[in-house]
């Protein structure tokens, strides 16, 4: 784990118990998760690999509250999500995780620093705060430059950085990354893996990353792979 990391208490801010995720398909039940046990600790990097279709954006969408389980709990944060209203559940996600996904999602009629502000203002903030956080994160993530321009002014590896700030915009516990590098070419996967492990080291929040990108997989604390349903600890530098 980060320096960062080993100095601070240990404190969870993710956890699975037993999750378990199937599907009926005509007669038959598919399982995809099979009674998943996973802990994820502050400051903590954690890699998922699997095969296209073994489950990893299922579970990554348990972890964060946007689906639900068939059977098993989701704490976030000391919260189980299991116990909460659909409100309570939004709240949550808009507080204490960030998510990144393959596609960014940013939104096409708003700029730079708004799209990053979006979840800010979602959560009470207001436009002048919001956009101030906007502005300090673009300038981490090395787009200070960039801020009023529109994602269609953008190159990909730049709106997947506007993407990663505005998961860091409520300051999150824990970033729920899907296949982060998926859609970028070499130089820019290797300025997103940089940037990652920088902006992990300096504000200590947590990462899970779904990847079949094996420089993020090295870089990460622990990498767990999922197959058949079923999460276990691999050694990627072996």
């Amino acid at each position: 784990m980060n320096n960062k990391g080993k100095n601070m208490s240990p404190a969870v801010v993710l956890q699975c118990r037993q999750l378990s995720k199937s599907y009926r398909q005509g007669p038959e039940q598919l399982t995809v998760l099979d009674n998943i046990e996973l802990t994820i600790q502050r400051g903590e990097k954690v890699a998922i690999l699997g095969a296209s279709g073994s489950g990893k954006t299922t579970l990554l969408n348990m972890l964060g509250g946007l689906d639900t389980p068939t059977s098993g709990d989701v704490v976030v944060a000391g919260n189980n999500m299991a116990a909460l209203s659909a409100k309570q559940r939004g709240l949550l996600r808009n507080k204490s995780l960030g998510f990144v996904y393959q596609f960014h999602h940013l939104l096409a009629e708003f700029n730079a620093w708004e799209n990053v502000a979006m979840p800010q203002m979602i959560g009470g903030a207001n436009k002048q705060q919001a956009k101030a956080k906007a502005l300090e994160l673009l300038e981490q993530v090395g787009l200070a430059a960039r801020v009023d321009h529109k994602p269609s002014q953008l190159s990909g590896g730049e709106r997947q950085r506007v993407a990663i700030a505005r998961a860091l915009a409520t300051s999150p516990d824990c970033v729920l990354m899907d296949e982060p590098t998926g859609n970028l070419d070499l130089d820019n996967a290797l300025r997103i893996e940089a940037l990652l492990s920088d902006l992990n080291e300096s504000l200590g929040i947590s990462l899970v990353v779904v990847t079949h990108d094996m420089a993020i997989a090295k870089k990460m604390d622990r990498v767990l792979s999922l197959q058949q349903g079923r999460l276990s600890e691999v050694d990627v530098n072996a």
